[in-house]
């Protein structure tokens, strides 16, 4: 790799590494909240809650106990942060691309960077309910500017062979966050001492993001050769490594607009309504935004419910975010698009059920977690699948309108997690883990309908989607046909005693 690229992952897996703070921010709130407001007044902790020695986290006169107190005094307000926090991602969803795509990807990830990191302060600071309410949905638009930047520079920062690395590490980094935050939350007792353990690193790193790079696609879109030819004068292998993007992405974007009219009679270009209202785009548009609602139920139900089955939170959320490490190695599963998430997704299916059910029979805790992270592990393979999935699936001229309807259903599916009703004691309902195990299992079914893309060029028209190959299940004189084929080249042919050649000694 050539030194800006490495420029850019390691800055970017810098950003996801920190963002999983905040993302996961509302889960250590309720625990010190518990903790400090309910268990100090000589109250029992609800279920899933970790139980730390608390004395000296009651209100005293003297200590930050008006701090603490005026926190107390709006428990109530609290369970509407994850709300309003999926509301900002469903915002952010909406401005994040247009933003990135006027104003570039790098000014968008920094001021978002920015602000990302000044949110997680101002609580500590200044911890008023609506203040709070606020800021949690300012965060979440944040985050998921974030996310949009970042994978769009990670993408076209990589080479068309590698692009599906950038989709499986950059949430290792999230993953990894996730384990880091765990242990500094728990190490932070009172609401000033955790907003400030999660928002100070990110305070400091800042500076280091100065120098990200901006994505070469849209530097050539935006005829900024100034800047290119900057970033080739940096070194030889920079200069290399542009070269080869650059050259994929004038291709790319000459592409689309190329397909349109000779795809149209005399050159002219047909409206997008017509390519969006065909069967074929239909049917996976719904597919894929059913998949993308689904796991994000799925996904984000077991995450933040995380304290739910029996286990102390802060040691569930740590094994949470290790749970998520081995989708690393998912690009190096050669199995193509549509079998990998079948087999994720049913996986994610069937793990939830058994979760379920063993909660309902009194099972082990620990293996009633196990089971629900080794259902997250595999929803969130199935996600960052769907990613390049829905981008193959789509033919080049509503290529973007397609993919932005599916990641709407995915911040809808995120929004409507956050109003499941949870039991009095603090557990996951019967309703939602019904809802997590089925949707899975029911969005496996459907892959059926789709096509396999792994291998295949980009489709640029409608009649290219069609020309796909659809599964069809083999029939019976298929596979018998096959055996006998296979069996027949298997077999070693006899050699005559006249045939053989005693004079040739070397290999045939």
């Amino acid at each position: 790799m050539s030194p800006l690229q490495l420029s850019v992952y390691w800055r970017l897996s810098l950003v996801f590494f920190f963002t999983s703070f905040l993302f996961f921010l509302d889960i250590f709130t309720a625990a010190v909240v518990v903790e400090t407001c309910h268990h100090g007044n000589g109250t029992d902790p609800p279920h899933g809650t970790l139980g730390r020695n608390t004395e000296g986290n009651q209100s005293e006169p003297g200590t930050e106990s008006g701090n603490q107190d005026s926190v107390c005094a709006w428990t109530d307000w609290l369970p509407y942060a994850q709300t309003l926090y999926m509301v900002g991602l469903l915002l952010g969803s909406l401005v994040g691309g247009a933003l990135s795509d006027r104003y570039g990807k790098r000014p968008v990830l920094l001021v978002c960077v920015c602000t990302h990191a000044v949110c997680g302060l101002v609580p500590a600071v200044l911890p008023q309910p609506f203040l709070f309410l606020a800021v949690r949905c300012l965060t979440g638009v944040c985050c998921c500017c974030i996310n949009i930047c970042s994978f769009s520079l990670a993408v076209e920062w990589t080479q068309p062979a590698a692009r599906l690395w950038p989709p499986a590490f950059l949430p290792f980094c999230f993953s990894l966050g996730t384990m880091g935050g765990a242990p500094l939350a728990w190490l932070s007792p009172t609401w000033r001492q955790l907003h400030l353990s999660l928002a100070l690193p990110q305070l400091v790193c800042l500076p280091l993001y100065l120098s990200l790079p901006e994505s070469p696609r849209w530097l050539l879109l935006r005829r900024r050769m100034d800047v290119l030819d900057s970033y080739r004068n940096n070194s030889p292998a920079d200069k290399q490594c542009l070269d080869l993007l650059l050259d994929s992405a004038w291709s790319d974007l000459q592409k689309a607009p190329e397909a349109q009219k000779e795809a149209a009679p005399g050159g002219h270009v047909p409206s997008d309504i017509i390519h969006l209202r065909h069967p074929t785009v239909l049917l996976r548009l719904f597919i894929m935004s059913y998949l993308s609602a689904a796991s994000a139920l799925t996904y984000f139900g077991i995450c933040m419910n995380i304290g739910s089955f029996g286990v102390g939170v802060y040691s569930a959320q740590f094994f949470s975010g290790l749970s998520e490490a081995p989708c690393l190695l998912v690009p190096l599963v050669r199995l193509g698009r549509r079998p990998i998430s079948m087999l994720a997704l049913f996986l994610s299916g069937v793990a939830c059920f058994l979760s379920l059910l063993l909660s309902r029979y009194n099972g082990e805790p620990v293996l009633v977690m196990s089971l629900a992270l080794l259902g997250k592990l595999c929803i969130l393979a199935a996600l960052f699948i769907s990613i390049l999935y829905s981008i193959e699936l789509f033919p080049t001229v509503v290529r973007q309108r397609c993919v932005s309807v599916v990641n709407l259903c995915f911040r809808l599916g995120c929004l409507v997690n956050s109003f499941v009703p949870s039991n009095p004691d603090g557990a996951i309902s019967l309703a939602a883990m019904v809802v997590y195990s089925s949707g899975p299992i029911v969005g496996c079914s459907l892959c059926l309908l789709l096509p396999e893309t792994s291998g295949i060029p980009l489709p640029d028209s409608v009649e290219d989607c069609d020309r796909q190959p659809r599964p069809r299940p083999p029939s019976v004189s298929a596979l018998w046909r096959t055996r006998k084929l296979v069996s027949s080249q298997t077999r070693k042919p006899e050699i005559l005693p006249a045939e053989k050649d005693d004079t040739h000694t070397g290999p045939i």
